[in-house]
């Protein structure tokens, strides 16, 4: 099936730099690893069949000789602003939905952005790194955690369409009840890392978890969608204590029945759990990005493995991608192309009808995500 006039409402991604080029080969072969390390960008990130691939893609594109050497000279040639537009243009990204506290000084702003792209931008509040920002502004934890409760509280007032959580990074997804005593301890250790070195890296479990759960209790309240990382991502998380089966108590309790939960990354590789949430509740729902582009040729084993349990209407496309444009295109090619070739096999074997694939094909790329996050096209 051919996807490319179904817009995308691309619901996780980050946003582009603020120097968009031009790149070294190492510094753009960086773009496609989640690794941090400069061994993998120099040596080993050009051999991967995501890199060589998307080589093919662009260089198709670019309409230059298919050479990472030629893709690079075509993409620096051009003004990082004209880059952007093309291609966004040309991936038909209908909206954008920024988690814009991923390198802030580095990147773009929301506003910068929607200046800059043909597409509509809508904002997420990240909950790490804005309660690492009012460590730095308060002194104790009880205005900490007033000011904390007020953003959340206010996040759609302020232009959020919803809240993110990197807890999979720092502290892991088991999230559990702490004291009062434990968490303001908790703060207190941070707090005293803040002041010693001017920032800080919010990853005290204690005071992680009863953030966690303090915005849950506000999302129940407002009926307010909480996107969680799960599974792979960078080096530094501890991908044991990403499986999303750790945020079965919660799902569970009963507490947050009202939160749609958006389960990030497909989870990978804990793709087949992160399904049987998506089946068993009727908040849970399955994003499908980062696996998508990085898995390459295996997207569609991805997009079967993630539609052969989950219901359809739980299943949600977006890029994750960030910092250039090429992420953002081949991720949207890349992601309609594996709905698509799935959907044709299913097609072919006479287990969907054609409208239904159609249905199926709208619901992944744009209607799951004008559901949870009210957004409209």
């Amino acid at each position: 099936m051919d996807l490319s006039n179904i817009p995308i409402i691309d619901h996780h991604t980050h946003a582009l730099l603020r120097e968009g080029g031009p790149f070294t080969m190492t510094g753009f072969q960086r773009f496609f690893t989640e690794s941090d390390d400069p061994r993998i960008h120099a040596d080993h990130a050009g051999q991967t069949l995501f890199f060589r691939w998307a080589i093919k893609e662009l260089a198709a594109y670019f309409d230059c000789q298919p050479t990472a050497s030629a893709v690079l000279a075509a993409r620096n040639g051009l003004p990082p602003a004209e880059l952007a537009t093309r291609m966004f243009h040309d991936a038909n990204l209908a909206v954008l939905v920024i988690d814009y506290g991923f390198g802030e000084q580095i990147h773009l702003s929301p506003d910068e952005l929607q200046a800059r792209l043909p597409c509509r931008i809508e904002r997420l509040m990240r909950l790490e790194t804005m309660a690492q920002d009012l460590i730095l502004e308060n002194e104790n934890y009880d205005r900490f955690l007033e000011a904390f409760t007020a953003n959340v509280e206010n996040a759609r007032s302020t232009g959020h369409v919803g809240l993110k959580s990197i807890i999979a990074y720092r502290t892991g997804l088991a999230v559990k009840e702490w004291s009062q005593d434990e968490a303001r301890q908790a703060f207190q250790q941070a707090k005293a890392r803040a002041d010693r070195d001017g920032k800080v890296r919010l990853a005290d479990k204690p005071l992680n978890d009863a953030l966690v759960l303090r915005a849950l209790e506000i999302a129940e309240r407002e009926r307010l969608p909480i996107q969680f990382h799960t599974g792979f991502g960078d080096p530094d998380i501890d991908l044991l204590l990403a499986n999303p089966l750790y945020l079965r108590p919660l799902l569970q309790s009963g507490r947050f029945a009202n939160v749609p939960f958006v389960l990030l990354h497909a989870s990978y590789p804990y793709t087949r759990q992160l399904s049987y949430l998506a089946t068993m509740y009727a908040n849970v729902f399955m994003d499908i990005s980062l696996a998508i582009p990085q898995v390459a040729a295996d997207i569609p084993t991805l997009v079967r493995t993630s539609l052969s349990l989950a219901p359809t209407s739980k299943v949600l496309f977006s890029t994750d991608a960030y910092s250039i444009p090429e992420i953002f295109w081949i991720a949207a090619r890349w992601g309609r192309w594996g709905i698509g070739t799935v959907l044709d096999e299913w097609l072919k074997e006479s287990i969907l009808s054609a409208s239904e694939a159609d249905e199926i094909a709208h619901q992944l790329l744009h209607r799951n995500a004008e559901t949870v996050y009210g957004i409209k096209l």
